[in-house]
């Protein structure tokens, strides 16, 4: 199997251009056109994982996350950073990681955690907007069937739950050939008026150079008249964290331990309990503490995150219970995610989940 089809499934279910700014998801060294023999799953590569990758004959790794964040100028093996990368380049192993674009996604790391912890009714607890766009484009009325499907099969006019939405209107259009033209109807140099159908269809921006192909391709036109409007609308299938319910309210103390078991947590951070059953849970795997004004506006009884500061505990001013449980205990679940993902759609390939644990925090 080429790297370039496993790339191409992660990157249909989190696209690339979901992830942070700050962040390096994708192919971190390697090359699309290798034969893949089989795959390392983990949270972090690190040479233990390059070892053991060695050892089961697998030449990819797939991580949360990347092992290099910003430049590296040399490769001397000074850090576990550089010692990592050389050691990949050497045996032909390729790196590849999914992050923040995993987080990004509402069947993603937060929704392995909510699936965890027993939570339904599950949305995207901060969504994300200016990543939608609409396309308006007109044809003939005899080609717009065709069109739309075109569209559609590309990626175009899904909502939510919904796909193949669009919107039609019929009316004319008017234009006249000029001397150089090949129209595919009317005269050269005579003003021609067609019947035609106005479509319109939302799409996420990262579809747009292959939705576009499809129309050229589908359109009898030989100039295609179209716009592409930029739309502020939030994207409730995409975005930061999880909020979700308890199918039956629990005490804070029985939540709480829970957590602490269903999560293999050494330990549990968290700010006062107030005396409330927990029904509303919002969830956010690694570093959540930017997600706490959305907790609590979204009516969450508790919150469980990650990496949260002395001084932000005091943020949560008795509207919730903030529920720290460590970074790599919030997210060792996204390994098993990766296998879902992957197991379904290469049902032959070689899946390795990782044995070592990467964790660098330890407790007495």
């Amino acid at each position: 199997m080429k790297l370039r089809e496993i790339t191409n499934h992660l990157e249909s279910i989190a696209p690339l251009s979901y992830q942070e700014s700050y962040d390096n998801a994708g192919l971190i060294c390697g090359n699309h056109d290798m034969d893949i023999t089989g795959a390392v799953i983990c949270l972090d590569s690190t040479e233990a994982v390059i070892d053991e990758a060695i050892a089961n004959k697998c030449n990819l790794i797939i991580a949360h996350h990347p092992i290099v964040f910003s430049g590296i100028k040399k490769f001397n093996g000074k850090n576990y950073v550089e010692k990592v990368i050389i050691k990949a380049i050497q045996n032909n192993i390729a790196i590849y990681a999914a992050h923040t674009n995993l987080d990004n996604v509402l069947d993603g790391v937060n929704s392995k955690i909510a699936e965890k912890l027993g939570l339904v009714n599950c949305s995207i607890l901060a969504p994300q907007n200016n990543i939608l766009k609409k396309l308006v484009t007109y044809c003939p009325d005899e080609n717009a069937t065709a069109i739309r499907t075109a569209l559609f099969t590309a990626g175009g006019g899904a909502i939510g739950n919904y796909e193949e939405c669009s919107f039609n209107a019929n009316g004319y259009g008017t234009f006249k050939a000029g001397i150089n033209a090949n129209p595919h109807v009317g005269e050269i140099g005579k003003q021609h008026q067609e019947k035609e159908t106005r479509i319109e269809l939302i799409y996420p921006s990262y579809i747009e150079s292959k939705l576009l192909k499809a129309l050229f391709l589908a359109h009898p036109y030989e100039e295609v008249a179209y716009d592409i409007v930029e739309l502020s609308n939030k994207n409730n299938r995409v975005g930061a964290g999880m909020i979700g319910e308890l199918e039956q309210e629990v005490d804070e103390t029985v939540f709480l331990n829970n957590v602490k078991k269903v999560m293999k947590a050494e330990g549990i951070r968290y700010t006062a309990l107030r005396g409330k059953k927990v029904k509303k849970v919002a969830v956010c795997g690694g570093s959540g503490s930017f997600l706490l004004k959305n907790a609590i506006a979204a009516g969450a009884d508790v919150f469980v995150t990650a990496d949260f500061k002395y001084h932000q505990f005091f943020d949560a001013e008795n509207q919730l219970v903030i529920a720290d449980i460590g970074h790599y205990e919030s997210e060792q679940y996204t390994m098993e995610l990766f296998y879902d993902i992957l197991s379904r759609k290469f049902t032959t390939f070689a899946l390795h989940l990782s044995k070592i644990n990467t964790n660098p925090i330890n407790y007495l």
